[in-house]
C-alpha cells in the first residue's frame, strides 16, 4: 500500500465526510474569515458547527 492509498484507507476509517453547498461569493467570505481567525475552513466549519451545537443545547 502506498502512502497516498494508507491516507484514504484512514480518512475512510476515521472521518465522516459531508458535502456542503453554499451560495455563490459565500466560500470567498468563509475562506477570508477562517484565514483571519488562522484557521481552515475546515477547521472553522467545525468549530462553527461545535458552538452553535453546545450554545442550542
Amino acid at each position: 500500500m502506498n502512502k497516498s492509498e494508507y491516507r484514504n484507507s484512514w480518512i475512510a476509517e476515521k472521518l465522516d465526510r459531508i458535502n456542503l453547498t453554499v451560495p455563490k461569493g459565500k466560500k470567498d467570505i468563509i475562506k477570508a474569515h477562517a484565514e483571519r481567525k488562522g484557521e481552515s475552513v475546515n477547521a472553522f466549519i467545525n468549530r462553527a458547527i461545535d458552538e452553535t451545537i453546545e450554545r442550542d443545547t
